[in-house]
């Protein structure tokens, strides 16, 4: 039977994230052929909503897991031109995740994949620069595996985190966006965390459901050569098909001068870090406020917009709040703050999770 909470939520993406109208060039692209219900409500709202040309596509995680793994040199630099050329005449991106294992890139060659990315980052460029776009997730056995639920519990979670009002959700953040405008000193503290670092002329940023499903984040990023310190993150991470916990960097100067993961995994950590100059400074300082988010699910889209949790991002900085970093990579790690304190130019604004300044407390749940 089919579920009407997967046509509200492909009407939430097609009405309000990508505003698809009358003459639109769309792409739909499936990362799991398991979000097939999701991409048949899609497509059909978005010819219904007169979109000039619908393309959809589904891409198998294990079969690019076999590309890194078997690809030569001469394979990995070639460069897919004509999907560059196909982006160019796109208006809305709509990418779902709807992965049957996680795990998959787990085994595959990291050169490789960092190889790839790189070669291949035009790709991104051109849809986040250039496109009406916006990323989510589709329910499989797999996530909820990960989430440590049932389906249906994690079909529920999903639903709830997205199906929200999201209108009314962006007036809330334009009141922490405002405050984050005018802040020029951020300090986070918390066990085995203690950071310092300026947001001084940097903007906040509101993400109420744009280009991310589910939403609910306001970020900025740091002056790069300002953050000293050191930060303990506390959710895992799932990054090229392996898990991170509890991650510690230390800070001098904006650079990570030190890191560490446990379970072995530090050396893959500092492997990761060493992708480029600009993997071991700070592209983004975000705040989660989904109010239906309130738990780690292994799961980035979800883990960052977490109720009360901040991240601290290695890598590329955004084009609409840029600080001049550069880097292949872009990894959200998150510290949940209900031990912790977030405090502004000295004024305390959020405590065990909780806003406390005046101007913030619409935002808690």
């Amino acid at each position: 039977m089919k579920d009407a909470r997967i046509t509200q939520f492909a009407e939430i993406l097609v009405d309000y994230s990508t505003r698809v109208k009358k003459g639109d060039v769309v792409l739909i692209n499936a990362a799991g052929l398991e979000a097939l219900p999701l991409v048949k409500e899609l497509h059909a709202l978005c010819l219904k909503r007169g979109a000039a040309y619908v393309e959809y596509a589904f891409s198998v995680p294990e079969i690019d897991c076999n590309f890194y793994n078997l690809a030569n040199k001469q394979q990995l630099e070639h460069f897919p031109q004509h999907k560059l050329d196909f982006f160019k005449t796109l208006t809305v991106y709509i990418g779902i995740a709807a992965g049957d294992n996680s795990m998959v890139m787990a085994n595959a060659r990291q050169q490789a994949m960092v190889a790839y990315q790189k070669l291949t980052r035009p790709l991104v460029d051109q849809r986040v620069k250039h496109t009406r776009w916006v990323v989510t997730r589709y329910p499989t056995h797999a996530a909820a595996q990960e989430a440590k639920m049932s389906l249906d519990e994690y079909e529920d979670y999903l639903f709830s985190a997205c199906c929200i009002d999201w209108h009314a959700e962006s007036k809330k953040q334009a009141k922490l966006k405002k405050l984050i405008d005018k802040t020029k000193e951020v300090r986070i503290v918390a066990p085995d965390t203690d950071l310092a670092f300026s947001i001084d002329g940097l903007p906040g940023i509101k993400c109420d459901g744009r280009l991310n499903m589910p939403d609910g984040e306001v970020f900025t990023a740091p002056v790069r050569d300002s953050v000293q310190g050191h930060i303990t993150y506390n959710c895992p991470s799932i990054y090229q098909g392996k898990e991170f916990n509890g991650v510690r960097f230390e800070f001098k100067d904006g650079r990570i001068v030190k890191a560490s993961a446990d379970a072995g995994m530090s050396g893959a950590l500092n492997k990761i870090l060493d992708t480029d100059e600009g993997a071991r400074y700070i592209g983004e300082f975000s705040l989660g406020i989904n109010p239906g988010i309130r738990r780690p699910m292994r799961n980035i889209l979800f883990d960052e917009k977490i109720f009360g949790s901040i991240h601290f991002t290695p890598g590329q900085a955004y084009d609409e709040c840029d600080n001049g970093n550069r880097s292949a990579v872009h990894w959200d790690l998150v510290r949940i703050l209900a031990d912790g304190e977030i405090w502004f130019d000295g004024v305390l604004i959020q405590k065990k999770g909780v806003f406390v300044h005046k101007e913030l407390l619409e935002l808690n749940p």
